[in-house]
C-alpha cells in the first residue's frame, strides 16, 4: 500500500469517526469510539480491508486480518456489508442489527443508515441490478432500496418505506410503494459533514 493510499485510509476512518462522534476526533476520540460504537468498529476494518486490497508484504497481511475481523462483527453486529462494497467517506451506522448492503451497491458521501435496512438486488425485469446511492442521504429503520435505480443526492427515505423508482434530490420519500411527500430532503439528519478531507 503506497503512500496515498495509506492517507486515503486515515481519511476515511477520521471521516467516519468525525461523524460518528458528533465532529469530534483524533485518536483518543477513536479509540473510544472503537470501546463504544459498534457502527465505528464494524466500519474500521471494513476500511482497512477494502484499502489492502491487493497489497502485498505486509500489508497482506494486515488485509487477511482485517477481513477476519470484518466477518467477526458481521455476525456479532449483524451488519451484512461486503468490505468491497463503494462507500464514500463519512459513513454513518446509527444503529446496528439487521442491516443488508449488496456488493455491487454504490454509496456516495455521508450516508446514515439504520438498523433493519436493505439495499439489495432485483433479479429480473426492467430494474434488474442495483441502487446508486448519492450524498447527504439518511434511510430510516427497516427501509428496503432495491434494483437499479438512482437515489440522487440530499434524499431522506422513511421508516419502513420500499424504494424501487428513482428519487430526485432532495425528496422525502415514504410509503410502501414509497412516494415522495415533500423536497425538504435530508437535512436535519446528516450532520457534521465537515470534516477535512485530506
Amino acid at each position: 500500500m503506497n503512500l496515498q493510499q495509506r492517507q486515503h485510509l486515515r481519511m476515511l476512518w477520521r471521516s467516519d469517526l468525525y461523524r460518528h462522534l458528533a465532529g469530534r476526533s483524533g485518536w483518543k476520540a477513536g479509540l473510544r469510539a472503537y470501546r463504544l460504537v459498534p457502527g465505528f468498529r464494524f466500519l474500521f476494518w471494513l476500511r482497512l480491508a477494502a484499502c489492502t486490497r491487493g497489497s502485498g508484504g505486509l500489508w497482506k497481511l494486515a488485509h487477511y486480518g482485517a477481513r477476519f475481523m470484518h466477518k467477526h462483527y458481521t455476525f456479532k453486529f449483524g451488519i451484512s456489508i461486503p468490505y468491497d462494497t463503494r462507500i464514500g467517506p463519512g459513513f454513518y451506522i446509527g444503529h446496528f442489527g439487521g442491516i443488508v448492503v449488496n456488493s455491487q451497491a454504490v454509496i456516495g458521501r455521508n450516508c446514515n443508515i439504520s438498523q433493519g435496512i436493505t439495499i439489495g438486488q432485483l433479479n429480473r425485469g426492467e430494474r434488474k441490478g442495483v441502487p446508486t446511492l448519492g450524498d447527504n442521504i439518511y434511510i430510516g429503520p427497516g427501509a428496503v432500496i432495491v434494483g437499479a435505480i438512482s437515489i440522487a443526492n440530499g434524499c431522506a427515505i422513511g421508516a419502513n418505506a420500499v424504494v424501487t423508482r428513482d428519487l430526485g434530490e432532495n425528496s422525502v420519500a415514504v410509503g410502501i410503494p414509497a412516494r415522495v411527500i415533500s423536497t425538504q430532503g435530508s437535512e436535519g439528519y446528516v450532520d457534521h459533514c465537515d470534516y477535512p478531507d485530506a
